[in-house]
């Protein structure tokens, strides 16, 4: 089956809402809509940037999608500093990272607090993109596959199959994030292989075939081809790259199918 790529620029905490701006000014250029008949592309600002590239995005009618970083699994309440899935939604946010490694690492989110956001993304008509990966220390003791398998069965045991098929799940070595380092393409594609296999097993083929896989951790123009080559890499979580326009225009040139 051949699934069309999603390459998604994750901001992190970069560009206020005027960098924004003229970062989806100068993408509309560089990207014409043809190209976006191979490829699925996606935008993650941060919270501030969000109502900005929403405007752009339906006065242009620009082919990419708006996403978000991160959400609370509550729709309202006492949380302070939190976002609601209900406040992305209404932004018409399409895609929410969950679970990246900054968050799990950083801000102590755990497999439970991951789990219960992807449920509040669906909840509101959104796609997750749900980011596993190992330490480099769990990769030296060969656990990454241990690490990687108990990762995606926590947060996809008791979904339905359909929804299963329709999420996106992210291999990201923490190792490699924002290191210069990266899998080779054969590591990441073994990685991504052993996910689609534990989908297979846990909600079958048709939810195999179905489920993104994208690689992320030191995603450039210069790998790009080659991890998109492969057979279960289904696109890319793109760090510092997606905060230069001219680099992630030529990411998303090298992706198209």
């Amino acid at each position: 089956m051949t699934r069309r790529p999603l390459i998604s620029g994750n901001w992190k905490m970069n560009h206020h809402h005027f960098d924004a701006i003229a970062f989806v000014e100068k993408l509309r250029v560089l990207v014409p809509d043809d190209v976006y008949r191979g490829v699925d592309v996606s935008v993650h600002p941060p919270f501030t940037d969000l109502r900005s590239v929403q405007t752009l995005i339906d006065a242009d009618s620009l082919k990419f999608s708006l996403g978000a970083q991160h959400c609370h699994w509550e729709d309202a309440g006492a949380f302070t500093g939190e976002v609601s899935p209900v406040f992305l939604a209404k932004l018409r946010v399409s895609y929410v990272i969950c679970g990246h490694s900054e968050r799990r690492q950083l801000f102590g989110e755990t497999d439970e607090d991951v789990t219960k956001k992807l449920a509040a993304v669906r909840r509101h008509g959104m796609t997750p993109i749900m980011c596993v990966g190992e330490t480099l220390e769990e990769r030296e003791r060969d656990e990454t596959e241990s690490k990687v398998v108990g990762q995606v069965r926590a947060g996809l045991t008791g979904r339905p199959a359909d929804e299963v098929a329709s999420t996106v799940i992210a291999y990201e070595p923490i190792w490699a994030i924002g290191t210069g380092r990266t899998a080779t393409a054969d590591d990441a594609q073994t990685v991504c292989a052993t996910i689609r296999r534990l989908v297979a097993d846990e909600f079958g083929t048709d939810a195999a075939d179905g489920v993104r896989i994208q690689y992320g951790g030191s995603v450039k123009p210069s790998n790009i081809t080659e991890l998109i080559a492969q057979p279960d890499i289904d696109g890319a979580l793109v760090g510092g790259a997606s905060l230069d326009p001219d680099e992630f225009a030529r990411i998303i040139h090298f992706s198209v199918a």
